[in-house]
C-alpha cells in the first residue's frame, strides 16, 4: 500500500486494537508506523457479529497526500480550493469533485483566458486555442467525458454545487488540476528564471539581452 503521508510504498503489517465491544460488533482501531517517513496510519473498522467488516476508513491521517502545490502558484482561491479538495476527497467525492471543478474553471478563466461561461463550453474553448500539450488536452477533454456533462448538466453550468460523482471522477478531476498548474504556473516561472540568468550572463560580457 501507499502511505498517505509520503505515498511510500510499504506492505502493510498493522495492528489491531479493539476499542469498543456492544452487541451489533466490535469497533477496532488499526496502527501502523510508515517505514518510509515515520508517520503513524491510523484506520478505524468495524466488524459485525458475523465478523463482516462493515466499516473501513481511514482515520489519521484524514486526507491521502498528493502533489504538493508548486511554491510558483500562488493563487490564493486556487490553493484553498485545491487543499480542501484533496482533504475532504475520501470522505466526500461530491464535495471534492465540486471544488476541484470550481477550480478548474477558475484556472481556465485566469490563465486560459477563456470567456466566462460553462465548464463544458470553457474546456472546449481552451482546447480549440490548440494552446495545451496533447496529453494535458485529452485529459482536460475525458474530464467533460467521464463526467457526462450532457447528461448532468449540473455539473457544467453550476460547478461548486454537490452533484452525484464516482470516486475515480473525483480523484481524475485533482489530478488534472495538477498537471494545469504545471502547464500555467509551474513551466512558465521555470522558463522565465532560465532566461533571466542567461541575461545576467549576458549582461556581464556586455551583450543585449535575449527578448
Amino acid at each position: 500500500m501507499k502511505c498517505p503521508h509520503c505515498l511510500h510504498l510499504f506492505h502493510p503489517q498493522f495492528s489491531r486494537i479493539s476499542i469498543g465491544v456492544g452487541p451489533e460488533g466490535i469497533l477496532n482501531a488499526q496502527h501502523q508506523t510508515c517505514p518510509g517517513c515515520g508517520q503513524s496510519i491510523v484506520y478505524l473498522e468495524f466488524r459485525d457479529r458475523y465478523d463482516n467488516i462493515n466499516l473501513d476508513f481511514l482515520s489519521f491521517p484524514r486526507g491521502v497526500a498528493r502533489t504538493p502545490i508548486p511554491p510558483e502558484v500562488t493563487d490564493t482561491k486556487l490553493i484553498n480550493d485545491y487543499r480542501e479538495a484533496s482533504l475532504v476527497l475520501k470522505d466526500s467525492p461530491k464535495a471534492s469533485a465540486a471544488l476541484s471543478r470550481r477550480s478548474l474553471q477558475h484556472i481556465l478563466r485566469e490563465k486560459g483566458g477563456v470567456k466566462n461561461g460553462d465548464l463544458s463550453n470553457e474546456i472546449q474553448e481552451v482546447l480549440d486555442s490548440n494552446k495545451l500539450p496533447s496529453d494535458i488536452a485529452q485529459n482536460l477533454d475525458a474530464i467533460r467525458n467521464i463526467g457526462n456533462f450532457a447528461a448532468h448538466p449540473t455539473k457544467s453550468t453550476s460547478t461548486g454545487e454537490i452533484v452525484d460523482v464516482e470516486p475515480e471522477e473525483a480523484e481524475w478531476n485533482l489530478e488534472v488540476l495538477e498537471q494545469l498548474m504545471d502547464f500555467y504556473y509551474v513551466k512558465p516561472a521555470l522558463a522565465k528564471k532560465k532566461r533571466d540568468e542567461l541575461n545576467a550572463k549576458l549582461a556581464s560580457t556586455g551583450k543585449p539581452p535575449i527578448k
